[in-house]
């Protein structure tokens, strides 16, 4: 079924999901996890409530109990599972695609994800050649925001006197923020606040730059200290300086680490491998254990439970937190920078100006057909590099380094180059361009 991916099922609505196949997928994943009791959460999305619904029903078939906490973010739903010890849960969520996708993220105890190497390959199977049971099991409803908001608020110690520009893009924080924020002593310039799963301002994703200028440009007229863009589903979330400007969420996850070192000293903390060198390098600084990890929230997950990791952050804005089941969530990455500003003698731009040290291209993609042909190109290319294969391959020199990665989905190759100067920059990115092309 094309709708099941790598990491959880997602697709248009109601041409590839609809709610017969969300009925049969609910009583597949009580059947795989045998479960007792499973958590169901929603995103604002139009088709959401009825999806929800569905699968709801079909844990109900199974003879499982379905606890519905109804409209939420994907980190409370991962909360819900982990504070209340249930088998698992399902969020109907298409995280960040445009609005008529649907779609369904799935963990088991512990808020574990579920992915194709973890399981979803079975509950696939299970789904299609679903013989639903009729045994019936009560359904519980339930808000878990006050836990939520006792969870989140208990990281806030010291909350700065700052004005902020949040944006929800009309997603699923948005319904919760304010309970959960809304009586700190600061300053909120809100935008994008009220849940509407059309998204009529923009699309839910803040990685794309045009998704982000309404908030830009409010920082700046605002004179606000910074700025905090979340995606639909709120698992993650991109932090904008007062001049405006992105910054680099490895930059954040080395100012996330520092504090969370303070209080776990020697502990682990996982990145993705685009990351800046600057991250381990500063990890190592404040006495972590810096562990590299290949892109995607299952390995960075799984490693960090491995090494009881305090923190994992990737590039995308996922930042991973041992305090949350190790699952990702932006308000908690929101509250736990508030709380580092709070205690800060120095604002955000002095924190970061020492971390901006190398130069880097973010990520460009390269339409390439034959994407392992080239690969194996490069390598040939740069036999002095030191070279590994990760994720995707890594070649690096003293002073540049670059990885590229295929994408699972489309004819692309993803490059995230690095080098110490902007010189040096330059020049690395001519060089890869002769052989890749022009960057889409």
């Amino acid at each position: 079924m094309a709708v099941f991916k790598a990491y959880d099922v997602r697709g248009k609505y109601p041409s590839e999901i609809d709610e017969d196949l969300a009925l049969r997928l609910g009583h597949s994943v009580a059947r795989f996890l045998q479960a007792r009791r499973l958590a169901v959460g929603r995103d604002v999305r139009r088709s959401a409530p009825s999806i929800a619904d569905a699968v709801i029903r079909g844990i109900a078939r199974a003879g499982t109990q379905a606890l519905d906490i109804g409209l939420c973010t994907t980190p409370m739903l991962y909360f819900a599972v982990g504070q209340y010890e249930l088998d698992g849960g399902v969020m109907v969520t298409a995280s960040h695609n445009p609005q008529d996708w649907i779609g369904f993220k799935i963990c088991r105890e512990k808020a574990f994800p579920i992915g194709e190497r973890t399981g979803l390959k079975e509950i696939e199977s299970l789904t299609k050649t679903a013989s639903l049971e009729s045994k019936g099991a009560e359904v519980e409803r339930r808000s878990v925001l006050h836990d939520y908001r006792e969870h989140l608020r208990r990281f806030v110690t010291d909350p700065p006197r700052l004005k902020i520009v949040v944006d929800t893009a009309n997603g699923a924080v948005g319904a919760h923020f304010d309970e959960i924020f809304g009586d700190l002593p600061v300053s909120f310039v809100r935008l994008c606040f009220r849940p509407d799963g059309r998204f009529p301002n923009h699309e839910p994703n803040p990685l794309k730059d045009e998704n982000i200028r309404d908030s830009a440009a409010a920082v700046t007229a605002e004179k606000a200290d910074l700025a905090v863009c979340f995606d639909g589903d709120g698992d993650r979330c991109m932090f904008l300086g007062p001049d405006g400007r992105r910054i680099p969420s490895d930059l954040v996850t080395v100012l996330l680490a520092r504090a969370e070192l303070e209080r776990s000293p020697g502990a682990a903390v996982v990145y993705d491998l685009r990351s800046s060198r600057v991250v381990p390098e500063e990890i190592a600084k404040a006495g972590g254990r810096p562990i590299r990890e290949r892109v995607g929230h299952a390995f960075i997950k799984a490693t960090m439970r491995e090494h009881q990791a305090v923190l994992g952050g990737e590039l995308s804005g996922h930042y991973y937190f041992r305090d949350h089941f190790f699952a990702d969530s932006g308000m908690m990455a929101f509250a736990k920078l508030l709380d580092l500003l709070g205690h800060a003698d120095r604002p955000l731009t002095e924190l970061l100006a020492p971390l901006r040290r190398t130069h880097a291209t973010g990520e460009l993609n390269f339409h390439v057909e034959d994407k392992p042909a080239m690969m194996e190109r490069m390598t040939r290319l740069f036999p002095d590099g030191r070279q590994d294969r990760l994720d995707g391959i890594t070649i690096a020199y003293t002073d540049w380094w670059f990885n590229l990665r295929p994408s699972n989905t489309e004819p692309l190759l993803r490059l995230n180059l690095e080098a110490d100067t902007a010189d040096r920059l330059r020049w690395a990115k001519e060089k890869l361009c002769e052989v890749l092309g022009s960057p889409e």
